[in-house]
């Protein structure tokens, strides 16, 4: 047994707090597997007199940052505060003084994680995030060290609990998005302000972690297309029912032509997809290979211990790199700059619902417009909506989303079409 490694904790909200629960519940059995004990030396708090669910000592707590980044003694930082506020510096001049970082902070890696990760490299200290991407389900890590034999040709999943318990709760229950919202806030799987799940940022942030992983090129938030759900209806769940899928938010990278293509987006899944069977809160990624085939990584997205899980997984794989000598030996992986694939080249299957006059003649004005703008049809279902219209509902073929756009211009501004309500991608 090696000597004691100190870990200064940055946060002791949710995350961290189970951070702590486990490093002390597991000590004995993760210090066999550590090397050597990991004692948690300092934590940072932002208030030093709230009340907490859990005991720690009250010598531990600081409300300077920079307390736990100066101190000889700490060998890994342990951010688990979330944000962006003063947290890159703080980690940048942690990774200075030759400390390793471990991070669970999604937002920040998703726009300046290489930039750490090369300030890492270049230190010679470990940079690990293994958290930052649904949370105690094994991603990062597999697609670094499992899969590095493969091309990886595509990477796809629901990455986001609270929107996936939402749309679970309007398929199972046909309840509309506002009465799932509801009932996901007042569970606690939903903030207050659910912006960031709902409209597909948190997934977003994921999914360009993953994508510069998975193809070795860099890629940011700021590159990742985005639609959330609130724009999803029973309607639209009807529908996904009736044509065999299911709807979810998915967040979805491939490499296309040399280029990489980055969407979040609700989308019909078909019922038997594997992410199909993927219910309430639980995340599950799916990722293609050219030597492994399919493989999909399923568990908790979210929660105290779940992330907690990911995040001492990381703090065990530090302190064994100090043990050994080898700090810093997997870190920078983006040796390539492949271009982002523009949204207008991209090219999938589609689902689009609108509301047309009931009338002869209405049908083929619509095939005409479709057949202009090189949108073939796979399916259509039509319905009496009200008064002299008809609701008409379409799944297309591949399609170029140029294309497609185009399309519902055109049919937007022609007579015939009182709206399009809705356009989802199809897998």
């Amino acid at each position: 047994m090696q000597e004691t490694i100190k870990v200064g904790l940055m946060g002791l909200g949710t995350v961290g707090s189970g951070v702590y629960q486990v490093l002390n519940e597991n000590g004995s059995e993760i210090a066999l597997r550590a090397s050597g004990p990991i004692e948690i030396a300092k934590i940072l708090v932002r208030d030093m007199e709230k009340e907490r669910a859990i005991r720690v000592p009250g010598q531990l707590f600081t409300t300077d940052p920079y307390e736990l980044v100066n101190d000889p003694e700490i060998d890994v930082i342990v951010e688990v505060m979330g944000g962006f506020e003063n947290t890159l510096e703080i980690l940048l001049a942690a990774i200075e003084r030759k400390k390793s970082v471990v991070t669970a902070n999604k937002d920040l890696i998703a726009v300046h994680g290489h930039e750490l990760m090369d300030k890492a490299a270049n230190a010679g200290v470990d940079f690990l995030f293994e958290a930052s991407v649904a949370g105690g389900i094994p991603i990062i890590r597999p697609l670094i060290h499992c899969l590095a034999g493969n091309r990886i040709e595509e990477i796809m999943g629901i990455i986001n609990g609270t929107t996936n318990f939402i749309l679970s709760k309007m398929t199972n229950e046909k309840v509309s998005f506002a009465a799932a919202l509801q009932e996901a806030q007042e569970l606690g799987y939903a903030e207050a302000d659910p912006t960031s799940d709902v409209e597909g940022l948190d997934a977003a942030r994921k999914i360009a972690i993953l994508a510069s992983l998975a193809f070795n090129s860099q890629v940011t938030f700021s590159d990742v297309t985005v639609k959330g759900i609130s724009s999803v209806t029973d309607r639209d769940v009807m529908y996904a029912d009736q044509l065999g899928y299911v709807v979810k938010l998915i967040a979805r990278a491939r490499e296309v032509d040399g280029e990489i293509e980055a969407i979040v987006r609700p989308t019909f899944v078909p019922k038997d997809h594997p992410l199909a069977a993927v219910g309430g809160a639980y995340n599950a990624v799916f990722v293609k290979g050219n030597a492994v085939g399919e493989a999909m990584f399923h568990g908790l997205g979210a929660g105290s211990l779940p992330t907690a899980s990911a995040v001492v997984g990381d703090i065990i794989e530090a302190v064994r790199n100090i043990h050994a000598g080898v700090r810093g030996k997997v870190l920078a992986t983006s040796y390539h700059e492949k271009p982002i694939r523009s949204e207008a080249e991209s090219v999938g299957k589609h689902y689009i619902r609108l509301v047309a006059n009931d009338k002869p003649g209405v049908l083929g004005t619509i095939a005409a417009i479709f057949g202009e703008t090189h949108v073939s049809i796979e399916s259509m279902v039509q319905r009496k909506h009200d008064g002299n219209s008809a609701e008409l509902v379409f799944v297309t073929h591949d399609v170029r989303y140029g294309d497609l756009q185009n399309a519902l211009a055109m049919l937007s501004s022609h007579t015939t079409v009182t709206q399009v309500h809705q356009v989802l991608q199809v897998i």
